[in-house]
């Protein structure tokens, strides 16, 4: 007998039809959320959006507006256009800027992905003298607050010439420990020997099984890997405005330009603030399924 039909005759129809939703909801061993989880994860994001909703208010007002009224309706003003086309005629560079957030969002990105996986394959799969040592000094790197280096680094860059490029910013983020430490962690459970192993007796090299089994079956977990230094990348400050400084400056740097030293005009800075965004919105639009994937598929093991 069925637990439907022992529920219906035990405790009457309610009970059969609440073990009857119940069991459609543990179909195929995953339990569909309540409406207690979608309310949450609603209340997260109406949170998240909510300082990114703020700055485009105070973008469609005027410096007089916000002065008047620092906290402003939730209803947008007429003004976002206007702004916009100021941000543009501020003469801080906005598309060199723009472009030069591209070239190094797109070269930094593409940079950590492949030689984080090749140096995470490298230490989940491959069996070498120290391996366990040099793996543990590339994590502990990640102790090393950023602002330590900062001295040498462009000391560095300035003997090489490079002080004011942006090869300055892209050759030092090359490679990062957080990618070969998140790359090894994933390949370590996410690749099998087996298939490693197949692809040594079909005559694949060490590079070919690299390029051919590895790079594939680490696809969800690099493109996670690639947003999140896209992203990063995009919105560095520090080491840009240290070493590019306002005559070759990447987006955060320009958008920096725009605060005067007495008054701030936040609706000016808002909007440059809100097409400085815009792109990582439409990023996010069309990765966020394969960013999910890669999340899903980074938790689970074997």
């Amino acid at each position: 007998m069925s637990s439907v039909a022992m529920a219906g005759q035990l405790a009457g129809k309610g009970a059969a039809d609440a073990a009857r939703r119940r069991r459609v909801r543990m179909e195929g061993g995953v339990r569909r959320p309540g409406w207690v989880t979608y309310l949450l994860l609603g209340a997260f994001v109406l949170i998240s959006a909510l300082p990114l909703y703020y700055a485009f208010l105070l973008s469609t007002s005027t410096a007089a507006d916000i002065a008047q009224q620092p906290i402003p309706s939730p209803i947008p003003q007429g003004h976002f256009l206007e702004n916009v086309q100021r941000v543009l005629d501020a003469g801080i560079g906005f598309w060199q800027a723009l472009l030069n957030s591209v070239i190094v969002a797109v070269i930094t990105s593409v940079s950590v992905i492949f030689f984080s996986t090749l140096a995470g394959y490298a230490f989940a799969k491959l069996r070498f003298r120290g391996r366990s040592g040099l793996l543990a000094f590339v994590i502990g790197t990640m102790a090393v607050p950023t602002q330590l280096g900062v001295i040498p680094l462009f000391i560095v860059m300035s003997n090489l010439g490079w002080a004011g490029k942006l090869q300055a910013v892209v050759v030092p983020g090359l490679v990062t420990a957080f990618g070969v430490f998140w790359m090894t962690q994933y390949l370590s459970e996410a690749l099998p020997y087996e298939l490693i192993e197949a692809a040594r007796v079909d005559g694949c090299s060490m590079i070919r099984t690299f390029w051919h089994v590895a790079l594939p079956a680490a696809r969800p977990a690099a493109a996670m890997l690639g947003l999140f230094t896209f992203v990063g990348s995009w919105t560095n400050f520090f080491w840009p405005f240290i070493v590019l400084g306002s005559t070759n400056p990447t987006l955060p740097v320009a958008l920096q330009l725009l605060q005067a030293s007495y008054f701030k005009d936040l609706a000016l800075i808002m909007a440059g603030v809100v097409l400085a965004t815009v792109p990582l919105l439409v990023l996010f639009i069309f990765a966020g399924r394969q960013l999910v994937s890669g999340i899903m598929q980074g938790a689970v093991k074997g």
